[in-house]
C-alpha cells in the first residue's frame, strides 16, 4: 500500500468514526424520546402497555421503505430491531417467561420477537408459562403451538383454556438442527444426545452418517449441549444458538430430515394489539352435539367473507366425546366483519373464548 492509498483508508476510517459518533448520538436521543413517551403512557387512564407490537411493525416498514434496498434489508431488521427493544425496555423493563432451559427454541423465538434487552425467564414446562403471566409474574409469555411436522402441541391448547391471558403475537421460527461437540470433529463422537423431537426429525441424517454411534434422549436440546460441554466424546443435536453459547464447534449444519420444518410460537400476555390491518383472531369454542352444528357455526364467517387460517380440536378433559375447537380467522376482532362474524357463531356455542386478535407473523422460507 503506497503513502496515496494509505491516507486515503485513513480518511474513510476517521469518517466512519464520526459516523458512528453520529448515530450514537442519535441513538440517545431516540432513547430519551421513547422513555418520555412511556411516561405519557404510564399516566393516561388505560396505562398502555410499553410493548406496541403495531407500531414496532409500522416502525420497520418504514425504515425498509426508507431504504430503498441500499443497505441490507436483513441487517436493518436485526439492527433496528434490537434499537425498539432497547428503547422498549427503556420505557419499562420486562420480564418474559418461556418454555426453557436456555438456548432452545422457545428462548430463540423468544428474543426474535422481543429483542434482546428484556430479561428472559426460563419455566419448567408449557403450564408453568401460562402461570406465570395469568398471576402477572412475568409481563410475557412465549410457548410453541405448532411444529410443520410434529403437528400441534396439546399443552398449549389446553393451557388457552385453562388460564386468562391473552395472545398478542406470533413467530414463525425455522427450526435447524446442527450436530456440534467441543472438537467439531466426527471421528471423535462416541455418543449423540438430544431431546427425543430432534433425533426423530435427524434420524435418516444420523443412519447415513453415524450408523455405528448410539444416540441417547435427554430432556431439552439445551441439556443435550450442556453435557457435551463437559464431555469431549459427547456431541448434541441443538440449535445454532446453544453453539455460541457453551462454546462448542460445529460438526455438521441443518442434519434435519426436513427441510422446511418450522415452529409457530404464541405470546401470551394481558393486552391485544391494535389492529395492524394484516391480523390473526383466534377462538376457542364448543359446540352442542348435533348433525351439521360445525357446519353452521362457521357458516357466518364465510357469509361475511371471513378466511378461516386454522381448526384444531381438542378432547374435553373429563367429558369423554365432547371437544373444543382451536379456530384462527384472519382479521382483528375490532374489524367490523370480523366482529359481527364472531357474535354470530356466539348465537351456537356452548362455549366461546375470544383468545386475542393480534399482528399474523412472518412466514419464513
Amino acid at each position: 500500500m503506497d503513502d496515496k492509498q494509505f491516507q486515503r483508508l485513513k480518511s474513510l476510517r476517521n469518517r466512519i468514526d464520526q459516523i458512528d459518533q453520529e448515530l450514537v448520538s442519535l441513538l440517545q436521543e431516540r432513547m430519551n424520546m421513547a422513555v418520555e413517551i412511556g411516561k405519557i403512557k404510564a399516566k393516561g387512564s388505560d396505562r398502555l402497555q410499553p410493548l406496541d407490537v403495531t407500531r414496532e411493525r409500522e416502525v420497520i416498514q418504514n425504515i425498509l421503505k426508507h431504504n430503498k434496498n441500499h443497505f441490507p434489508s436483513d441487517g436493518l431488521r436485526v439492527i433496528f430491531g434490537e434499537i425498539i427493544s432497547a428503547c422498549r425496555n427503556a420505557q419499562r423493563p420486562a420480564q418474559v417467561g418461556y418454555l426453557g432451559p436456555e438456548t432452545t427454541f422457545t428462548h430463540m423465538a423468544a428474543t426474535k420477537f422481543f429483542g434482546n434487552a428484556p430479561e428472559f425467564i426460563p419455566q419448567t414446562n408449557i403450564t408453568e408459562v401460562f402461570e406465570e403471566v395469568e398471576r402477572g409474574r412475568r409481563d410475557f409469555g412465549v410457548v410453541p403451538i405448532e411444529n410443520s411436522v410434529e403437528g400441534t402441541v396439546a399443552l398449549s391448547l389446553d393451557g388457552m383454556c385453562d388460564f386468562k391471558v391473552k395472545l398478542c403475537g406470533e413467530i414463525y421460527l425455522p427450526i435447524s438442527h446442527d450436530l456440534i461437540s467441543q472438537s467439531g470433529r466426527i471421528d471423535r463422537i462416541r455418543r449423540i444426545l438430544s431431546h427425543p423431537h430432534a433425533l426423530a426429525q435427524c434420524r435418516v441424517w444420523l443412519q447415513r452418517n453415524l450408523p455405528a454411534v448410539p444416540t441417547e434422549e435427554v430432556v431439552s436440546t439445551a441439556q443435550a449441549a450442556r453435557w457435551a460441554a463437559v464431555d469431549s466424546s459427547v456431541a448434541a443435536i441443538a440449535s445454532p444458538l446453544a453453539a455460541r453459547t457453551y462454546n462448542l464447534q460445529v460438526v455438521a449444519k441443518r442434519i434435519e430430515d426436513f427441510a422446511g420444518n418450522t415452529t409457530r410460537f404464541l405470546v401470551l400476555g394481558h393486552e391485544c394489539p391494535r389492529p395492524s390491518g394484516n391480523d390473526k383472531t383466534s377462538l376457542l369454542l364448543s359446540l352442542e352435539d348435533r348433525p351439521g352444528s360445525l357446519f353452521k357455526l362457521l357458516q357466518p364467517l364465510a357469509q361475511r367473507e371471513v378466511n378461516l387460517t386454522k381448526i384444531q380440536s381438542r378432547p374435553v378433559k373429563n367429558e369423554p366425546w365432547r371437544y373444543l375447537f382451536y379456530v384462527d380467522i384472519a382479521g382483528h376482532i375490532e374489524d367490523p366483519k370480523v366482529r359481527e362474524g364472531v357474535e354470530a357463531i356466539r348465537k351456537g356455542c356452548t362455549i366461546l373464548k375470544w383468545l386475542g386478535s393480534y399482528p399474523k407473523g412472518e412466514m419464513v422460507g
